[in-house]
Formats: C-alpha cells, sequence, structure tokens
C-alpha cells in the first residue's frame, strides 16, 4: 500500500483560523442557548416531580395529559413526531431543515408527562430541543451538507451535555451515535467546545433557582484483582443483555399500541393502565426514580425493581408518552447492580454504578461516551471497572437498540447476520 504523505506549512493558519473561528463563535451562541433551555428544562421537570408527588392524585388524570399531547402532535407536530430518530436520519441524508417547533413541542410533552405520573427520562427532549435550536442556523446560514451535519451533532452534544452535567459524555455520545463502530472525528473540536459551554450555561442557571445537577458516588473502589475482573466483566455480560430487554420491550408493546387508529387515543388508553397500575404499587417506578437510583448505591434493592421499570417505561414509550429513555435506564441499571451485590462479591455501590451506564451503554450502542460518563459522574477511581462493564455490555447486547435510525458501520460480530450500512430498525439478514 502506497501512503502518500502531505507537507504542511506555515500557510494553511488562516484557513484553520477561519474555520476554527466560524465554529468557535457557534459553539459559544449555540451552547449559551441550549444551555438556557436545559436549565429550564430541568426547572421543569423538578417542579413537576415535586408538584406530582405532593398531590398524588393527579396521576389519575395521566390519560387526559396524554390525550392533550397526543392532539398536540396529531394534529401540529407530525413533522417532529419521529423524535431522536429524525435527528439521526438527517444526519445519515440531510435533506429538510429539523422544524424548530420539535424544542417546544417535546418540552411541553415531557412536563406533562412526568407531572401526571409516566414512566419516562428527558434525555430525548434536551437532544431534541439541542438539535432543533441547533439546525436552524443551518438555514439561517444556508450552510451547505457536511457542516449542517456538525450542526446537528453540536445540537445533540449541547443537549446531553447541558442536561446531564457531563461534558465529555455529551460531546462523544454525539459522535458516536449515529453509526456504530465508528466516530465522527470531523466534528470533534465543535462538539466538544459546544457541549462545555452548554454544560456551563445550563449548571450556572439551574444552580442559581437551587435546582443542581444529581451528584453520584462510589463508596469503595476495591483493587482490580484477576478475580474482581471476572466478576466485572459477568456484571457487563448482564447488563447488556438487560438493555436488549429495554429495545424489545418497545417493540413488543408497540404491537399492540398500533391496533389503536387514532394516535391521540394511544396515550389516553395507556394511561388508564398506568395509572391503575400505580394505584396498587405506588409511585416509586414512575417519573426519573431518582431517589431510587441514588438509594441502590447504598442499599441492596429489590430484585424484581429493574423489570418492573423496563416494564413501564417500555409501555409508556410504545404508547407514545415523551421524554426519553436514558435516565429510565439508569434506574434500570443501577437498581439491577445494586442487586446483584446479593451474588456478586463486589462493592453495592460499585455495581450499581457499573449497572447505571453499562445498561445505557448497551441499549445506545455507545460504549466510549458511557465510560466517560461513568467517570465524570463517579470519578476516575473506578473507570477501569466502569469501561469494562460499558464495553462488555455493548458487545452482549447484539445488533439492538433503542435508536433504529443507528446505521451499523462496523458489525460487533463477523459472524452475525447482519450488512454493514443497515439500521437497526431495518436489518438485513444474509
Amino acid at each position: 500500500m502506497n501512503i502518500i504523505h502531505k507537507q504542511y506549512s506555515i500557510s494553511e493558519y488562516p484557513a484553520i483560523f477561519k474555520e476554527f473561528g466560524k465554529w468557535f463563535l457557534l459553539s459559544i451562541i449555540i451552547g449559551i442557548l441550549v444551555g438556557i433551555a436545559c436549565a429550564a428544562l430541568l426547572v421543569s421537570l423538578n417542579w413537576s416531580t415535586n408538584h406530582r408527588e405532593s398531590n398524588k392524585f393527579i396521576i389519575w388524570l395521566l390519560p387526559i395529559g396524554g390525550l392533550l399531547v397526543g392532539l398536540l402532535y396529531h394534529y401540529f407536530g407530525q413533522s417532529v413526531a419521529k423524535g431522536n430518530n429524525q435527528l439521526l436520519e438527517e444526519l445519515r441524508t440531510p435533506k429538510n431543515i429539523i422544524p424548530f417547533k420539535m424544542a417546544p413541542f417535546i418540552f411541553i410533552g415531557t412536563v406533562v408527562s412526568h407531572l401526571f405520573g409516566a414512566s419516562v427520562g428527558r434525555e430525548g427532549t434536551a437532544v431534541q430541543i439541542g438539535g432543533a435550536i441547533a439546525d436552524q442556523f443551518s438555514k439561517w446560514l444556508k450552510l451547505n451538507k457536511s457542516d449542517r451535519r456538525i450542526i446537528i451533532l453540536m445540537g445533540i452534544s449541547s443537549g446531553f451535555a447541558g442536561l446531564f452535567g457531563t461534558p465529555l459524555a455529551g460531546t462523544v455520545f454525539a459522535l458516536e451515535v449515529l453509526i456504530i463502530g465508528k466516530i465522527k472525528y470531523n466534528a470533534i473540536l465543535s462538539c466538544l467546545l459546544v457541549a462545555v459551554v452548554s454544560n456551563f450555561t445550563s449548571r450556572e442557571i439551574a444552580h442559581s433557582l437551587q435546582v443542581p445537577h444529581t451528584n453520584y458516588g462510589i463508596d469503595m473502589i476495591p483493587d482490580l484483582s484477576i478475580l474482581n475482573f471476572f466478576w466485572c466483566v459477568l456484571a457487563g455480560i448482564t447488563f447488556g443483555i438487560v438493555s436488549t430487554f429495554f429495545s424489545k420491550g418497545v417493540k413488543f408493546f408497540s404491537q399492540f399500541s398500533k391496533h389503536i387508529k387514532y394516535p391521540p387515543l394511544k396515550p389516553f388508553i395507556g394511561g388508564i393502565f398506568i395509572s391503575i397500575l400505580v394505584y396498587f404499587i405506588g409511585t416509586k417506578y414512575i417519573g426519573l426514580g431518582i431517589p431510587t437510583i441514588l438509594e441502590s448505591f447504598h442499599t441492596t434493592m429489590n430484585s424484581y425493581d429493574f423489570a418492573i421499570k423496563i416494564l413501564l417505561t417500555t409501555f409508556c414509550i410504545a404508547f407514545g408518552f415523551k421524554g426519553g429513555e436514558v435516565t429510565p435506564l439508569f434506574f434500570i441499571g443501577a437498581t439491577l447492580g445494586s442487586a446483584m451485590s446479593l451474588l456478586l462479591p463486589l462493592p453495592v455501590g460499585l455495581l450499581a454504578g457499573m449497572g447505571f451506564v453499562a445498561v445505557f451503554s448497551g441499549a445506545t450502542n455507545t460504549p466510549i461516551a458511557c465510560t466517560l460518563m461513568g467517570i465524570e459522574l463517579f470519578g476516575i477511581e473506578s473507570g477501569v471497572y466502569i469501561a469494562i462493564a460499558c464495553v462488555t455490555a455493548y458487545v452482549f447486547s447484539g445488533h439492538t437498540g433503542i435508536y433504529d435510525s443507528q446505521i451499523i458501520g462496523t458489525s460487533k460480530s463477523f459472524k452475525y447476520n447482519t450488512e454493514e450500512g443497515s439500521s437497526l430498525g431495518n436489518i438485513k439478514r444474509k
């Protein structure tokens, strides 16, 4: 193979500085705008959660809330109904500017879902808000397809970072999420810059309003012995397999919801089932479940907690409630890891932290981003354990995931019957 070595000279620097200046300025503007939106989302979800927990009778209104959001999307928001998959589709084949109304629609839908007790998350909301805001600059600046892809990636990274307070994970998540097995390095600088700005903006505003990002911690991290390495890999395998239950759970319940021909009735009917169920089991498994996640780092959880959360969340998503999947995945992974401390001789907090990010890794096929998230949230001391769990879960989740529009860039196994270039929603069989 002949390798051509290009000689670089100082004459390149004017073009480099010009390109850098463009993305630096856009990073500041987009980062501030998305950071403000993420702070508003954090504050709104904090209010809706507190109001619901103080007035639990409101859960009986979940069918009405679902109906209202369903009507909103059916009559005014069909062009933005695909959510995160729409962002991925535009990244793959840029066609139409993402309508700005995606941002307020998903914001309203998520707050309503949490207010009345649906079991959904918030990551999808932040990413869609970021993508919708960022892509407006593609229209105003008349950017070409290559630059527009970078802009959308900036929206994803800024939304993720601003919501979770993890700029490194937000950066790599945007670069890693579209194509399984490949990372888009051409946007790494702009995604990093905008993620840092968004995180700083969101953190400062939310903190000033006394709604800071949640702080997690692992109390005890043992030395990585051969035996602990074995237990860590075993835990990662379990987390990967469980992550497939989530993505397949959404498809399973969608088989029932698709029989409801009038779309606004899907969350209405789904809300009836959830309200009745919550009446019997309580509110532990609805909403974000942050208190339970925090508890799982110190207390061994019930062996069935993660399974109930999977059922409730996949049901709510399949029946049209808005929000996201990631925080429920945190709940599932943390409670599963905590419960596994009864079987595996590792500290409960470490297993909870490993599960927290590893189930997310398996469900989103983003092992590097999830490893960085674990390090940002729990500290570098747990980094090796986190990395082993995330990568193992990624492999054992197979070619499944919560984003149907993800592309298989590199198959996880050469023996798996799939073709590179296929999307998860339409894997071609050989």
